[in-house]
């Protein structure tokens, strides 16, 4: 399967971790019901939990695949990079980005997924020990020899990328970038609530409207929350004068479609000129509904630029 143009693709991070199997069940059931199709995993998702191993998360989708039978209905994104090579350790042991760890991590998520090939492959973190080079030709000789439908890159560095795809020239190569990104901004001199995440910046936006063959997904489009729940709080990279005047934006457009003010910001995005792809993780069917409920509202050219103009 493809990538769809307009989605919100299904974040499972905690699955078979922080949310338990039965749930994630739950969950993967309700949103193919609903219409969608997009999953995102990683051969890492959650080792830093106790008790974890990076095994989660595509062992419980792999699971799901199999039981209902369901492996022609999903796009399935997985991750290599991140997991780290010792267990107990931290990304300061990650596996990286050699053709040794990338060939020997594609098979250990095939196996867990129990599928023979993955739709997108990403390249989780930056690796600059090994030459991308290397990195780029493993790549595209997965999509070759059809492990892997296409390939992306997230959290790397803009240049990073540029010059992976000049690497790559006419053969398989980066077609999927995936970064932090929210309608809330973050201050550039406060670190993000965590070190490993790479918030998306106006060169990136830039260059990925520029090239036609890419697709922008974007992580955390609602800051797990935080746009509504002050018991979650959006952190203190979000704390400037430019915070308040955007929510304001958020919960006046929110009033005016009678949209709630996290779909109004899933909207936001789903629009965007960049063509953006929110990925959404979620607990409950509650949330689901609601973050799915974003594909069908679309916001006039006023409520746009009311949003676009919040903060300027």
């Amino acid at each position: 399967m493809t990538v769809p143009q307009r989605t919100v693709v299904l974040g499972t991070l905690g699955f078979g971790t922080i949310v338990d199997e039965e749930t994630s069940f739950r969950l993967l059931d309700h949103f193919v019901e609903s219409g969608g199709t997009v999953l995102d995993t990683a051969d890492n998702y959650a080792f830093w939990l106790d008790g974890a191993t990076g095994d989660e998360s595509e062992t419980v989708i792999g699971r799901w695949l199999a039981s209902r039978k369901a492996r022609d209905r999903v796009v399935i994104s997985t991750k290599v990079g991140a997991r780290p090579a010792v267990p107990g350790a931290g990304l300061e042991a990650a596996e990286g980005l050699s053709e040794k760890a990338v060939r020997a991590a594609v098979e250990g998520s095939l196996r867990r997924l129990g599928t023979d090939h993955v739709d997108v492959y990403w390249a989780h973190i930056e690796d600059r020990s090994v030459p991308l080079a290397e990195t780029v030709e493993t790549l595209a000789d997965l999509v070759t020899s059809g492990k892997a439908g296409e390939v992306g890159a997230s959290n790397h560095a803009v240049w990073r990328v540029e010059r992976a795809r000049a690497l790559a020239g006419d053969g398989p190569r980066y077609a999927h970038l995936q970064y932090r990104y929210s309608y809330l901004q973050p201050r550039f001199d406060v670190p993000l609530p965590s070190s490993a995440h790479v918030h998306a910046t106006p060169e990136l936006l830039d260059y990925v409207r520029s090239e036609g063959d890419l697709r922008l997904w974007v992580y955390s489009p609602i800051l797990s929350g935080g746009l509504t729940r002050e018991d979650v709080g959006i952190g203190a990279a979000y704390d400037h004068p430019g915070t308040p005047k955007r929510l304001a934006a958020l919960r006046a457009v929110a009033e005016e479609t009678g949209a709630s003010v996290n779909q109004v910001a899933l909207s936001w995005l789903l629009d965007h000129e960049a063509r953006i792809l929110p990925l959404v993780g979620v607990s409950k069917v509650a949330q689901l509904d609601e973050a799915l409920g974003a594909l069908d509202l679309t916001l006039t050219a006023e409520q746009r630029r009311t949003l676009d103009e919040a903060a300027l």
